[in-house]
């Protein structure tokens, strides 16, 4: 599990954090707790089928959402037809802070580590992010917004490989349904005729409002990520959900310059 952080570290983080998200009546009195307790919200499931592939359902509060997205909106970044800004180095200072929340979020979530570790087939101590990419610094340096109107999604890709290992994901607004497929899928010899034609597996993750993803290991280098949200693709728990306007943070680290 990741390191054991001390009191004086949690505080700094919750006064920054406060700055951003607010610590107004609306919230509750416990939102930013110091001490390690963590949110009660903060709950971690390992994905099946996909290892280093972690979902937080309830990252954000909807007042944080909310919050996030005036932040997003005051950039100006999708007034002028745009749907897409990015940022490299010094970052916003609120997606500075939101970085903050995802180093908080893994370092106190709850995580069920006998499932993650019967998913994941080992015996080690199992976080949703590995302790090296957790405490590097920065966390992240490299962002992208995004804003999807309806039918409009993400074709099948893994990230470019300038990019460092460790890769969060911050949806809001509409909720969607990404697929994970492998990048390259090994098909034994025997079964290639029968096989050559067939779709390969796609392994479905629910997206909801101010659920957080974090990719590392075989997720953000094995496996490819796709939103289809052409009209009928997207589908979830037998019926298709109501597209709306989906905004998202990506977040990652570049690689340093070769020398």
């Amino acid at each position: 599990m990741a390191a054991a952080v001390d009191d004086d570290e949690l505080r700094r983080r919750a006064a920054a954090l406060r700055e951003v998200f607010g610590d107004s009546s609306d919230s509750e009195p416990d939102d930013f707790p110091v001490g390690g307790a963590g949110r009660e919200q903060w709950k971690w499931m390992a994905v099946e089928g996909v290892r280093g592939l972690w979902l937080c359902a309830a990252f954000l509060s909807a007042d944080e959402q909310s919050r996030l997205l005036t932040a997003i909106r005051r950039e100006g970044w999708f007034s002028d037809a745009r749907n897409q800004a990015m940022r490299f180095g010094d970052l916003p200072s609120w997606a500075v802070e939101l970085s903050a929340l995802i180093h908080e979020a893994v370092c106190v979530g709850d995580v069920d580590v006998g499932c993650a570790v019967e998913l994941n087939n080992e015996d080690e101590d199992v976080c949703p992010l590995p302790s090296d990419l957790l405490w590097r610094k920065p966390l992240f340096d490299q962002m992208i917004a995004n804003r999807y109107e309806p039918g409009e999604g993400i074709c099948a890709h893994v990230d470019l490989m300038r990019f460092d290992d460790g890769i969060a994901i911050v949806s809001l607004e509409s909720p969607c349904v990404m697929h994970f497929s492998r990048a390259e899928q090994e098909v034994p010899i025997c079964e290639t005729l029968e096989s050559a034609h067939a779709e390969p597996t796609k392994i479905p993750v629910y997206l909801n409002p101010g659920s957080l993803v974090l990719m590392s290991g075989d997720a953000r280098y094995l496996w490819k990520h796709e939103i289809n949200r052409k009209p009928g693709a997207q589908q979830w728990g037998g019926r298709e959900l109501e597209q709306k306007i989906r905004t998202s943070i990506t977040l990652r680290k570049l690689l340093p310059s070769p020398n």
